[in-house]
């Protein structure tokens, strides 16, 4: 397949774009404002939005991937892992500086966010298979277990905050809106979440308790919450 010129002069700037974005702290954002957003979602505000919120996203995390142990980064999980960030991160950046702004281009990016979604569906298993690998190769110190469960729960946590921002423009103006009526994008906002967290733990339990013979126990505690008002997020 032929390159064009484009796409040619990002892969040569591709460093320069991953220090320019990766300075930058991705924004923080609450439930109530995705909920506020989604009442009178405006497709322009969100484009013009994530076409630079997904890069810093993304720059952030590929630039913790950089510094994992050079044992883990040889693995070929992890080598298939850090090439689906640099492609949707490439994929992102040909709307940085997208003058136009029409249906067409909006439905180009849309369409362009879900592959990117439908790329990443198997990195957690990926990275774990990767993590896995190295544990058996090698013998790891304390330290180097502990900076690697720092840098999972961060990565997964990312790939959490980049998958529901993807979620939330596809369902709300995406082709196939699918999803309930009372939906606002991937959020129910009558759900009960403390039923849904139960039952993710009873899972888990159960995983736990088939590999290990043990598993903890489960506190909830809520707060700032309402029985009728509870919040839970729809998996697209």
């Amino acid at each position: 397949m032929r390159l064009t010129w484009r796409l040619l002069r990002m892969i040569k700037s591709f460093p320069e774009s991953l220090d320019f974005y990766s300075q930058y702290n991705p924004s923080p954002l609450s439930m109530k404002q995705f909920i506020d957003f989604g009442k009178a979602a405006c497709e322009r505000t969100s484009f013009l939005f994530l076409r630079k919120e997904l890069p810093v996203r993304l720059a952030n995390i590929m630039k913790e991937i950089n510094l994992l142990p050079d044992s883990l980064l040889r693995m070929s999980s992890l080598e298939m892992v850090r090439g689906w960030y640099v492609q949707s991160f490439l994929d992102i950046l040909n709307f940085e500086a997208q003058d136009e702004e029409t249906a067409e281009i909006y439905q180009s990016f849309c369409d362009t966010l879900m592959r990117i979604r439908n790329r990443h569906m198997n990195v957690v298993e990926m990275m774990a298979q990767g993590v896995l690998e190295m544990r058996e190769s090698y013998e790891l110190d304390h330290m180097t277990k502990n900076n690697l469960q720092y840098f999972l729960d961060r990565f997964y946590m990312s790939r959490i905050g980049i998958r529901m921002l993807i979620n939330q423009h596809t369902l709300m103006f995406g082709k196939d809106k699918t999803g309930h009526k009372r939906h606002i994008g991937s959020i129910d906002p009558n759900c009960d979440v403390v039923a849904i967290v139960k039952d993710a733990y009873e899972n888990a339990r159960f995983l736990c308790d088939q590999y290990y013979l043990a598993s903890p126990e489960l506190t909830i505690e809520t707060h700032n919450g309402e029985e009728d008002k509870l919040i839970c997020l729809w998996q697209a």
